[in-house]
């Protein structure tokens, strides 16, 4: 296992680089949500188009919302990403939604069964890259602090019936066994109200608790890149 800190001036543009990196692959990527990796998807779509063509793209986490709600993860991705590549003429391969306005529970029986569907069986699937973000109280995708989604080590997806932050609707989450399928995670933070979380579960003394469920990425991980400002980097 291997963590790697970069500390860049511009992180949503390296986000973006990394991105465009792992599609041309051609192999699986599994996006996310928020405002920094939005900007980075805007970056990687007028920067770079033609590097997507035939993408195969997944989604780590998503709200159980409609697809067209302010809400939805996929909603963020199609105007900052999908939309402009189509303008650009580039078709993705698939881009793998979650069904979240079918409920918590079988929104993530049909993402598991996608996985398996497209990786070839159970826990088959390989993703070439995995971007993150982390919350202010140390989540990654949609597993919360003590929520029972921390400890699933026999599913890919699971169901979350109520997030530990606002907004308190359901989700659906990729699982610890899902992200241990990544070849490498990518980890994006900035500004200075990611300097906590970044420091409770990435610093040298930090300790792998459920109470940060960050901190345990490592325990299920190879190679860990965090891609972070000064400001959120400030407490390493």
């Amino acid at each position: 296992m291997s963590i790697e800190i970069r500390v860049v001036d511009d992180p949503a543009q390296a986000c973006a680089d990394a991105l465009s990196d792992a599609v041309a692959t051609g192999e699986n990527v599994v996006l996310t949500g928020g405002s920094t990796p939005r900007h980075a998807y805007e970056l990687a779509a007028t920067g770079r188009p033609q590097d997507w063509r035939g993408a195969k793209l997944w989604f780590s986490d998503d709200r159980c919302v409609a697809p067209t709600d302010d809400l939805s993860n996929f909603k963020l991705v199609k105007e900052a990403l999908l939309d402009p590549l189509e303008r650009a003429d580039v078709d993705v391969g698939f881009c793998r939604r979650i069904l979240g306005e079918r409920g918590h529970l079988q929104g993530a029986i049909e993402y598991e069964r996608e996985l398996e569907h497209v990786g070839g069986g159970p826990g088959a699937i390989r993703f070439e890259l995995v971007l993150l973000g982390v919350g202010s109280d140390g989540h990654i995708c949609s597993m919360f602090p003590g929520q029972e989604s921390l400890s699933e080590r026999s599913r890919m997806a699971v169901g979350v019936p109520e997030a530990g932050l606002e907004p308190f609707v359901p989700r659906v989450t990729l699982s610890f066994l899902a992200l241990s399928r990544a070849k490498r995670v990518l980890v994006l933070a900035t500004g200075a109200s990611k300097a906590d979380p970044i420091a409770a579960a990435f610093a040298d003394d930090a300790p792998h608790t459920t109470d940060v469920p960050a901190s345990l990425l490592s325990e299920h991980v190879e190679e860990i890149v965090l891609l972070l400002d000064e400001a959120a980097a400030a407490r390493l």
